[in-house]
Protein backbone atom coordinates (compact mmCIF):
# COMPACT_ATOMS: atom_id res chain seq x y z
CA UNK A 1 0.00 0.00 0.00
CA UNK A 2 1.27 3.45 -0.89
CA UNK A 3 -0.15 6.94 -0.37
CA UNK A 4 0.11 9.54 -3.14
CA UNK A 5 -0.92 13.11 -3.60
CA UNK A 6 -3.21 13.00 -6.63
CA UNK A 7 -1.06 15.39 -8.68
CA UNK A 8 1.68 12.73 -8.51
CA UNK A 9 -0.63 10.04 -9.93
CA UNK A 10 -2.50 11.77 -12.73
CA UNK A 11 -2.74 8.37 -14.42
CA UNK A 12 -5.35 7.55 -11.75
CA UNK A 13 -7.15 10.91 -11.93
CA UNK A 14 -10.51 9.71 -13.30
CA UNK A 15 -10.52 6.68 -11.01
CA UNK A 16 -9.75 8.98 -8.07
CA UNK A 17 -12.58 11.36 -8.96
CA UNK A 18 -14.96 8.42 -9.05
CA UNK A 19 -13.66 7.08 -5.72
CA UNK A 20 -14.18 10.41 -3.93
CA UNK A 21 -17.49 11.17 -5.63
CA UNK A 22 -19.02 7.72 -5.07
CA UNK A 23 -18.21 7.83 -1.37
CA UNK A 24 -18.87 11.50 -0.57
CA UNK A 25 -20.85 13.00 -3.41
CA UNK A 26 -24.38 13.03 -4.71
CA UNK A 27 -25.86 12.64 -8.17
CA UNK A 28 -25.54 16.40 -8.72
CA UNK A 29 -22.01 16.86 -7.35
CA UNK A 30 -19.80 14.93 -9.79
CA UNK A 31 -18.65 18.10 -11.59
CA UNK A 32 -17.97 19.76 -8.22
CA UNK A 33 -15.63 16.94 -7.16
CA UNK A 34 -13.95 16.68 -10.55
CA UNK A 35 -13.31 20.43 -10.74
CA UNK A 36 -12.01 20.62 -7.15
CA UNK A 37 -9.64 17.76 -7.77
CA UNK A 38 -8.50 19.08 -11.16
CA UNK A 39 -7.75 22.52 -9.68
CA UNK A 40 -5.83 20.91 -6.80
CA UNK A 41 -3.54 19.27 -9.37
CA UNK A 42 -2.95 22.58 -11.15
CA UNK A 43 -2.24 24.93 -8.23
CA UNK A 44 1.07 25.73 -6.59
CA UNK A 45 -0.73 26.47 -3.31
CA UNK A 46 -0.28 24.06 -0.39
CA UNK A 47 -4.02 23.33 -0.21
CA UNK A 48 -6.31 21.94 -1.48
CA UNK A 49 -4.72 18.52 -1.93
CA UNK A 50 -6.34 15.15 -2.54
CA UNK A 51 -4.66 11.88 -1.58
CA UNK A 52 -5.20 8.31 -2.67
CA UNK A 53 -3.98 5.05 -1.24
CA UNK A 54 -3.09 2.48 -3.87
CA UNK A 55 -2.53 -1.25 -3.64
CA UNK A 56 -1.89 -3.42 -6.72
CA UNK A 57 -2.91 -0.52 -8.96
CA UNK A 58 -6.32 -0.01 -7.30
CA UNK A 59 -7.44 2.87 -5.09
CA UNK A 60 -8.24 1.48 -1.64
CA UNK A 61 -8.58 4.71 0.33
CA UNK A 62 -8.89 8.47 0.13
CA UNK A 63 -8.51 11.68 2.09
CA UNK A 64 -8.04 15.36 1.39
CA UNK A 65 -6.55 18.44 3.01
CA UNK A 66 -8.74 21.42 2.19
CA UNK A 67 -9.06 25.10 3.05
CA UNK A 68 -12.56 24.52 4.40
CA UNK A 69 -14.84 21.51 4.63
CA UNK A 70 -17.96 23.44 3.57
CA UNK A 71 -18.97 24.59 7.03
CA UNK A 72 -19.34 27.81 9.00
CA UNK A 73 -15.87 27.69 10.59
CA UNK A 74 -14.14 29.73 7.92
CA UNK A 75 -11.70 30.90 10.60
CA UNK A 76 -10.09 27.44 10.80
CA UNK A 77 -7.78 25.89 8.23
CA UNK A 78 -6.71 23.40 6.94
CA UNK A 79 -9.30 20.62 7.15
CA UNK A 80 -8.97 16.89 6.81
CA UNK A 81 -11.85 15.62 4.70
CA UNK A 82 -13.05 12.60 2.75
CA UNK A 83 -11.28 9.98 4.88
CA UNK A 84 -12.31 6.61 3.48
CA UNK A 85 -10.98 3.06 3.52
CA UNK A 86 -12.43 0.43 1.19
CA UNK A 87 -14.36 -2.08 3.34
CA UNK A 88 -12.18 -4.96 2.08
CA UNK A 89 -9.14 -3.24 3.65
CA UNK A 90 -10.63 -2.16 6.97
CA UNK A 91 -9.24 -3.52 10.21
CA UNK A 92 -5.65 -3.09 9.00
CA UNK A 93 -5.14 0.34 10.61
CA UNK A 94 -5.10 2.14 7.26
CA UNK A 95 -7.35 4.88 8.64
CA UNK A 96 -4.84 5.63 11.38
CA UNK A 97 -2.05 5.67 8.78
CA UNK A 98 -4.03 8.16 6.69
CA UNK A 99 -4.61 10.34 9.76
CA UNK A 100 -0.91 10.39 10.60
CA UNK A 101 0.04 11.07 6.99
CA UNK A 102 -2.37 14.03 6.92
CA UNK A 103 -0.97 15.40 10.20
CA UNK A 104 2.57 15.09 8.85
CA UNK A 105 1.58 16.79 5.58
CA UNK A 106 -0.10 19.67 7.42
CA UNK A 107 3.01 20.10 9.57
CA UNK A 108 5.27 20.01 6.50
CA UNK A 109 3.11 22.74 4.96
CA UNK A 110 3.61 24.90 8.07
CA UNK A 111 0.23 24.49 9.76
CA UNK A 112 0.11 24.14 13.55
CA UNK A 113 -3.23 22.32 13.63
CA UNK A 114 -5.43 20.23 11.40
CA UNK A 115 -9.23 20.23 11.72
CA UNK A 116 -12.02 17.89 10.73
CA UNK A 117 -15.80 17.83 10.96
CA UNK A 118 -17.68 14.61 11.61
CA UNK A 119 -20.76 13.02 13.07
CA UNK A 120 -18.82 9.87 13.99
CA UNK A 121 -18.67 9.06 17.69
CA UNK A 122 -15.52 7.59 19.21
CA UNK A 123 -13.35 7.10 16.12
CA UNK A 124 -11.16 10.20 16.14
CA UNK A 125 -10.88 10.23 19.93
CA UNK A 126 -8.95 6.93 19.63
CA UNK A 127 -6.25 8.91 17.83
CA UNK A 128 -6.19 11.81 20.30
CA UNK A 129 -8.20 14.26 18.22
CA UNK A 130 -9.88 16.84 20.47
CA UNK A 131 -13.58 17.68 20.03
CA UNK A 132 -13.14 21.45 20.25
CA UNK A 133 -16.32 23.06 18.91
CA UNK A 134 -19.34 22.83 16.63
CA UNK A 135 -19.83 24.09 13.09
CA UNK A 136 -22.88 24.55 10.91
CA UNK A 137 -23.33 23.27 7.39
CA UNK A 138 -25.17 25.08 4.64
CA UNK A 139 -28.27 23.06 5.51
CA UNK A 140 -28.28 24.53 9.02
CA UNK A 141 -27.42 21.41 11.00
CA UNK A 142 -24.49 21.33 13.39
CA UNK A 143 -21.52 18.99 13.24
CA UNK A 144 -18.67 18.30 15.64
CA UNK A 145 -15.32 19.95 14.94
CA UNK A 146 -12.15 18.16 15.99
CA UNK A 147 -8.60 19.41 15.98
CA UNK A 148 -5.15 17.94 16.38
CA UNK A 149 -1.82 19.65 16.80
CA UNK A 150 0.73 18.96 14.11
CA UNK A 151 3.52 19.66 16.59
CA UNK A 152 4.65 16.86 18.88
Amino acid sequence: MSIHELSERKDLFEEAVNAFWKQWGSEESYNFYRDCMLRSCETDEEVPRFYISVENGAIIGTFAILRNDINSRQDLTPWLACLYVDPAFRGKELGSQFLQYAIDEAARKGYKKLYLATDLVGYYEKYQWLHSSEAYGIGGSSIKVYEKSTID
